[in-house]
């Protein structure tokens, strides 16, 4: 299934040369990693906290962007840096989907919009990613299948964001591109399980 994902090797071609300046600079993957979410809480905070000022959700898409380049660095640093640790797949997991949270909720709170409709998106993008977490428990790997992975959640909301501050989605517009959102992460609930189910016997029967 497509996704923005296939897209990671050739943005991390771009960041490579960054990427080795930073580890020259001492910076390390796991700095990279909590600052992107301290950020992102933050400015999920502001939001919330000035729903009114419309304007303010221009910030998402311009964050969104330097957030994708910020995790594709991480993931540089620890694979091409010898940075790989435990402690860094954990960061790397929890902090994607604090950020995701922190920056998505906050559409709730705009008039007009529906807050069951924005939580449960929230509440599915978490179980999502926790189903491609599950892979390598039945023997498969980390599962990152779309439509709807987190380049592509952070693509959407960087639109809606966009949309919102120049005013040019009404509620109802919002309602039904989250909607459309919700359809497609519960399609890559359960395509994460169907591919990694087919994994796992693919490997068992490869034995």
């Amino acid at each position: 299934m497509l996704s923005i994902y296939q897209l990671k090797p050739r943005f991390q071609n771009l960041l490579r040369p960054a990427v080795t300046r930073l580890h020259a600079m001492g910076i390390t993957a796991n700095q990279v990693t909590l600052a992107a979410a301290v950020v992102s809480v933050l400015l999920g905070v502001l939001l919330a906290a000035f729903p009114q000022h419309s304007w303010l959700f221009a910030l998402i898409p311009l964050w969104m962007l330097l957030r994708m380049a910020l995790n594709a660095v991480d993931g540089m640093l620890a694979r091409e840096f010898g940075q790989q640790s435990r402690l860094g797949a954990y960061l790397n997991e929890l902090c994607d989907l604090i950020a995701d949270s922190a920056l998505f909720l906050p559409f709730a709170l705009l008039p007009g919009v529906s807050p069951l409709l924005v939580v449960t998106l929230v509440l599915a993008a978490l179980i999502s990613e926790y189903a491609g977490v599950l892979g390598p428990m039945v023997g498969a790997s980390r599962r990152y299948d779309g439509p709807m992975g987190k380049s592509d959640r952070a693509l959407c909301f960087g639109v809606l964001g966009a949309g919102v501050a120049c005013g040019l989605l009404p509620p109802l517009w919002i309602n039904s591109l989250l909607a459309l959102i919700l359809a497609l992460l519960l399609y890559t609930l359960y395509n994460r399980v169907r591919q990694g189910l087919a994994e796992a016997a693919r490997s068992v029967d490869s034995k």
